[in-house]
């Protein structure tokens, strides 16, 4: 259902075909380009032709479900993912954000709030039409050895091993590297990431702040870098210096 071929392309893997045509409508009538997969080998082949911006998944797929699709995407150095969970199971969406998507969405949804978690993600990502035209200058960032390097949008081991990051580990990375040694909510966390007004919630800044542990930390269940202040937020405790 592509339009053109400068849209960002949205594939969204549904195998409700009722459900996937009023998506891809939706989204079409509102500057994208869409394309529709029923399952994981269908989402395959639609990425051997064009590589989407973003992935909508739906957990409840025939054959591979969407978990493990979502898992084999992160894996793999993939698209944003925004999961569809059933309503109402929040398992599901902590199983979901734990595996790496980005975001997640309970049916039934409203496709309008579908829209701003995909222009949300797409924006955080500097994939989407509606990034800002002057963005400011790319910085390159390095704490204890580690570097962060905005504008590939990529992470630096202190042996210079690359570390693959989501866009939502990076934008929380990124963030607490321009407030070191300062206590932040979740709230705050969320207002910075996602911009005011998040529709996520506080849950799921626990869920990527574990995630982001088990990638920089050498203990993540004793963590050196960032540390839980008890009954108010997150606090990243190593020096930051900024590189020319």
């Amino acid at each position: 259902m592509a339009t053109h071929a400068h849209d960002p392309l949205v594939l969204i893997v549904e195998d409700d075909p009722d459900i996937s045509a009023l998506v891809a409508r939706y989204l079409g009538d509102n500057g994208f380009d869409t394309e529709v997969a029923r399952d994981g080998p269908a989402m395959e082949a639609r990425m051997a032709v064009r590589r989407p911006d973003l992935i909508v998944l739906d957990i409840n797929l025939p054959g591979e479900d969407g978990l493990s699709l979502c898992l084999r995407l992160r894996n793999a150095g993939g698209p944003p993912v925004i999961m569809v969970t059933a309503k109402g199971e929040d398992v599901d969406r902590i199983l979901g954000l734990e595996m790496g998507a980005d975001d997640y969405l309970p049916k039934p949804f409203n496709p309008r709030e579908l829209l701003a978690r995909v222009r949300a993600v797409l924006r955080r990502q500097g994939a989407g039409a509606e990034a800002p035209a002057s963005a400011a200058p790319a910085r390159v960032l390095r704490f204890a050895g580690w570097t962060v390097d905005r504008g590939a949008r990529r992470l630096t081991d202190p042996d210079g091993a690359r570390v693959a990051l989501t866009s939502a580990e990076f934008d929380l990375l990124s963030t607490f590297c321009d407030h070191p040694g300062r206590v932040l909510s979740r709230e705050r966390l969320l207002d910075l990431t996602q911009g005011p007004g998040s529709l996520s919630q506080d849950r799921s800044v626990d869920i990527v702040v574990s995630r982001l542990r088990l990638k920089i930390e050498k203990n993540p269940r004793e963590p050196d870098f960032v540390q839980t202040v008890r009954s108010s937020g997150y606090i990243f405790s190593p020096a930051v210096e900024t590189l020319p």
